[in-house]
């Protein structure tokens, strides 16, 4: 089984860099206005779509989960080599979990995580508060 998920994208050129940057391969079929990733770690197809206009939503994020601490890692190379911004939080605490992962941002706004869980926790962020829902106005924690 794998998810399937389209993206809207306003470049398909730099979304499809973006992606294969984010994912770790290229695409299996590109074109003037589409692209699909497949992949089977994750088992994911991913389809970019060119569009006129993208309008992410402020309280989504997306994410990939890895195995450890190593493929987080791994992540960040791949992504700061790309010269793409990433933001890493190592053993922090959010969502019920204690977390390392790295954040980044693709062309069109979205919010993406690579993370690995290395324990669950009794809280659901470093403060105890509601983060991950929008109702933390920082970006400390599970950014929108």
């Amino acid at each position: 089984m794998k998810t399937h998920l389209n993206l809207p994208t306003t470049d398909l050129s730099q979304s499809v860099a973006f992606y294969g940057t984010l994912l770790g391969i290229k695409p299996l079929k590109v074109y003037h206005d589409y692209a699909l990733f497949v992949s089977e770690d994750p088992g994911l197809e991913l389809a970019l779509s060119l569009a006129g206009t993208v309008k992410p939503g402020e309280t989504t994020h997306y994410g990939l989960a890895v195995e450890n601490v190593p493929a987080v890692e791994n992540a960040v190379e791949r992504l700061r080599s790309a010269g793409l911004v990433t933001d890493v939080q190592l053993d922090d605490v959010c969502c019920y979990a204690r977390q390392t992962k790295v954040w980044t941002t693709d062309p069109d706004g979205r919010r993406w995580e690579i993370y690995t869980v290395l324990e669950e926790t009794a809280v659901r962020d470093n403060d105890a508060t509601q983060c991950c829902a929008g109702e933390q106005s920082d970006d400390s924690c599970c950014a929108a």
